[in-house]
């Protein structure tokens, strides 16, 4: 069974089908597939640390030894209670994919103890995966796909979280908000959070965008995000001014390199959007643009097409490997990513 559409995911997360012994949750955005996860995994067991009803697997464990999956799957509960066996693959080497899909066959017939939960988390799994296909193939599994959050999605999530904090933000506020927020999970709940404490948890306060200004510009990422616009604006003086002064407030070459990718991210959302029918004010606040930088964005967007952002992305994959290699001069890679994305803007009429 495949579950894609939010609705019917979030349903299944909370109240999950008995019938369905495995579940297979992947996708881009890795906090987002843990924090489903959990969801679903405290359906099973309230205390997600239990050693005698909760087994954590991680591919290293499966690699060359499969046996070691089995062995969780048929263990009984030992104190009572309902067993359950994650597994988090940070990796997908071909061997793992095809023992954990072994595994989650036998496992949705019942073929193990049928009365254990099988949670799967990885990355995003394609069409070849064998993982992924039998997940979606078997009655008795289901595959989660956790695509990017859309504005409306981010929006939902933001008011919600607020109103648990009894604080609030009216539209207008709202909207330049979620413009900022990136789309991945884990750092979309800690600026919420920021947020939230910032408007006092508990005050019953909502504020307009003239406070929240006050808050947005102080921003410890902000001098990355003007890095990278600039970068991809072709102003390489500006981009590595910007990206110096982040790094003497504290911020580290991965984050630098990370708000490149973002940025990128935009660029793209909104040249797919634009090329779908979506006129260029939508595409930008679809892409969560903020609204001060929508022209710029706009402007950038008129460059750089898919294929030029296509052949950048593999220039931002490789620094992003490089800058989490032990001795690496990662400042400097990180440095020198943002000049050659400037100079390629420039080669490009910006």
């Amino acid at each position: 069974m495949i579950l894609a559409k939010r609705p019917e995911i979030e349903r299944f997360l909370k109240a999950p089908d008995p019938a369905i012994r495995a579940a297979v949750i992947h996708g881009k955005d890795r906090s987002g597939v843990a924090e489903r996860a959990e969801i679903l995994c405290k359906t099973v067991t309230p205390d997600l640390n239990d050693p005698f009803n909760v087994t954590v697997l991680t591919d290293s464990d499966i690699d060359g030894d499969e046996t070691r999956l089995e062995e969780a799957l048929t263990a009984m509960s030992l104190m009572g209670g309902r067993r359950l066996v994650r597994i988090r693959l940070s990796t997908i080497k071909p061997g793992v994919d095809k023992a954990v899909a072994a595994a989650v066959k036998i496992h949705a017939a019942g073929g193990y103890n049928p009365d254990a939960m099988l949670v799967v988390e990885a990355d995003q799994l394609g069409r070849e995966s064998a993982l992924r296909k039998t997940a979606e193939k078997e009655n008795g599994a289901v595959g989660i796909v956790c695509y990017e959050d859309e504005t409306g999605d981010v929006a939902r999530m933001t008011r919600e979280a607020l109103a648990a904090d009894k604080v609030g933000l009216n539209a207008d506020a709202l909207d330049r908000f979620v413009a900022r927020l990136p789309r991945e999970r884990g750092l979309m709940r800690q600026e919420i959070e920021r947020l939230a404490l910032f408007i006092g948890p508990g005050s019953g306060r909502t504020i307009g965008p003239e406070e929240l200004e006050q808050h947005l510009g102080v921003e410890p990422d902000a001098s990355l995000s003007d890095a990278a616009l600039q970068a991809f604006g072709g102003r390489p003086g500006p981009a590595q001014s910007g990206l110096r002064r982040a790094f003497a407030e504290g911020e580290s070459s991965v984050l630098a390199v990370r708000s490149a990718a973002m940025h990128l991210g935009r660029l793209r959302r909104i040249n797919i959007l634009q090329a779908n029918g979506a006129n260029a004010k939508e595409a930008a606040k679809a892409a969560g643009v903020f609204w001060k930088q929508e022209a710029e964005m706009l402007r950038q967007a008129r460059a750089w097409r898919l294929e030029a952002l296509d052949d950048v992305l593999d220039s931002i994959n490789t620094a992003d490997v490089a800058t989490k290699t032990t001795g690496m001069p990662d400042q400097l890679i990180a440095e020198r990513l943002l000049l050659e994305i400037a100079g390629r803007a420039r080669r490009l009429g910006l």
